[in-house]
């Protein structure tokens, strides 16, 4: 379980007193972190540089920011324009399998992580996944033509070299008490906003720097069959499931189409078994698509994930265009 599935989440944006106590850890952590990006900016440790546009999405807190319909967005805009983007993952979640992974339509969550399988299932597009993310770079320009890396997550990766940042708030959250681990959950401090290309906030109002979710169609998790988003108003004999960063806005967003059901959270990337379904015979389980991927076999056959897609500011898309024209 993260900090951010935890207490510690809730006493970040309550403001706790005895988060007070932990002031010199944060001293401790800001100090490595500054340190560790300086020897990378300075050539002391060496960082790799691809033969074409690295673009990365990422955050600067803990817990989700809803990056992953962000790179689906993208891949698929810049797809539509021409071009062949590659996405990169750390594969958080993986728990077996070699690395550098190249996602395929075998792969399985266990291998590859929840995140980058479902990006590669929606879009089609070549994607690597492997702790060192120049390794997987290089696997990835290695296996064929790619015209922009899309790097998920990897905004504290310094070993990369990178042409565009982009950076993922919570419109809500913000940068919650401003406190760097672990005193609040910043993974580095606030002042690192100033140095991307683009911050864009979940839930924002500025149509320029926000981003919006808006959920498509109800599909089956293991025939693929498609429902409308009226078809579970309601909630009798329905549970929701969700193992998501922020579960309650998954739950936020049933209430939102007129679902009222049973609620059950589960930590983020959790790896799901049989017996966390066993309970649930004989209810409609409706998950998120994250959720989703790690599943198929196990939800049953009355089991839906909610799609959703990210609309993005156009000019982040032509932004990161320029780079591959340039």
């Amino acid at each position: 379980m993260t900090a951010a599935d935890s207490g510690l989440a809730a006493a970040w944006y309550r403001g706790a007193w005895w988060l007070w106590l932990l002031l010199p850890l944060e001293g401790l952590f800001r100090a490595v972190a500054a340190m560790r990006r300086w020897l990378y900016r300075s050539g002391l440790w060496s960082s790799y540089r691809a033969s074409c546009p690295v673009a990365v999405v990422g955050n600067i807190t803990v817990g989700g920011t809803g990056k992953t319909p962000v790179i689906i967005a993208l891949v698929e805009a810049l797809q539509a324009r021409g071009l062949t983007p590659g996405v990169v993952s750390r594969g958080y979640g993986a728990t077996a399998g070699e690395f550098p992974h190249r996602v395929g339509a075998n792969s399985s969550a266990a291998q590859c992580g929840d995140e980058p399988l479902l990006i590669h299932r929606r879009t089609g597009a070549p994607c690597v996944v492997d702790p060192d993310r120049a390794a997987a770079v290089r696997a990835l320009l290695a296996a064929g033509p790619v015209d922009v890396v899309l790097a998920d997550d990897g905004l504290q990766h310094y070993a990369l070299q990178r042409d565009y940042e982009l950076a993922l708030l919570d419109a809500a959250r913000g940068t919650g008490n401003g406190h760097c681990l672990p005193v609040g959950p910043l993974r580095e401090p606030a002042s690192r906003l100033d140095s991307v290309n683009r911050v864009l906030y979940r839930g924002g109002e500025d149509a320029a720097s926000s981003v919006s979710y808006r959920p498509t169609a109800w599909v089956n998790v293991a025939s693929g069959e498609e429902r409308p988003l009226s078809a579970f108003s309601g909630g009798e004999g329905m549970v929701a499931v969700a193992g998501i960063g922020q579960p309650a806005q998954f739950f936020a967003s049933l209430e939102a189409l007129g679902i009222r059901c049973d609620e059950r959270s589960f930590a983020d990337h959790h790896q799901y078994r049989p017996q966390d379904f066993a309970p649930l015979q004989g209810s409609t389980i409706l998950m998120t698509e994250k959720d989703a991927v790690k599943c198929r076999s196990l939800a049953g056959a009355d089991a839906w994930y909610l799609r959703i897609e990210a609309s993005l500011p156009p000019a982040v898309v032509e932004e990161i265009c320029a780079l591959v024209r340039s």
